[in-house]
């Protein structure tokens, strides 16, 4: 996989972390871009549209927690990753982290080989996801939905539908194939991969704001084994 053309932008405060993160992963041929708080990352990540985001999580002013919150409300950022950077010890919940839109999180500190191999897996399972599904499309008597993985939105009604990445994807997951049953553990595993630890919590809150969003008909719960889309 050539990781060349990939872009991501490194956020911290303190700018010797800074200077280690880019030093390791320049030498790895990425092209990285650095912020020192959330306003002038959501800045930064608005003009070169990064595919991955390091975000430290303790920040004066914005947080990583809010920055997260902010990225995941602009369309045009919907496809980026964001994974959190934490210190040992720090007071910070990884639930509110995967709620907050975060995709996986980094603890600090790091060595440079599991730096980078951290940062490869992401992107890996990013293009993974990306060749998973082609456009779906489901019509029914009295609306259409479409999933348009191209430019990762949903169609409802004629309607541009944007939703924050991880509610995408696990529409996305449960839409390909209608009436199947997602087991809680396959869809953690599809969605957040094996290696992220998440909380019952975490997924029953997805659910709950794609509900809000696209209605309460299409997506069932199985109680005790997980979730289906049906029409």
């Amino acid at each position: 996989m050539d990781y060349t053309n990939y872009c991501i932008l490194l956020v911290d405060d303190e700018s010797d972390i800074l200077e280690f993160l880019s030093y390791n992963l320049d030498k790895e041929g990425f092209k990285t871009h650095k912020a020192s708080n959330g306003k002038e990352a959501i800045e930064i990540a608005l003009k070169v549209k990064p595919h991955l985001i390091l975000l430290d999580v303790m920040m004066p002013g914005i947080d990583g927690i809010e920055t997260c919150e902010e990225i995941r409300k602009i369309p045009s950022l919907n496809q980026v990753i964001i994974a959190f950077l934490t210190a040992r010890g720090e007071d910070y919940s990884q639930i509110a982290g995967f709620e907050a839109g975060a995709d996986d999180y980094i603890t600090k500190p790091i060595k440079p080989k599991l730096l980078v191999s951290k940062v490869k897996a992401l992107l890996k399972r990013m293009r993974n996801q990306e060749e998973s599904f082609p456009e779906l499309k489901l019509k029914s008597s009295d609306e259409d939905i479409i999933i348009d993985r191209e430019r990762f939105m949903v169609v409802m009604k004629g309607k541009d539908l944007f939703l924050p990445k991880k509610e995408f994807e696990l529409l996305n997951l449960l839409f390909s194939k209608p009436e199947k049953v997602f087991t809680r553990e396959e869809i953690f595993q599809r969605i957040w991969g094996d290696n992220i630890i998440v909380g019952d919590r975490t997924i029953d809150v997805h659910i709950r704001k794609l509900r809000e969003k696209i209605g309460d008909n299409y997506i069932r719960t199985i109680k005790g084994v997980g979730y289906k889309f049906s029409n």
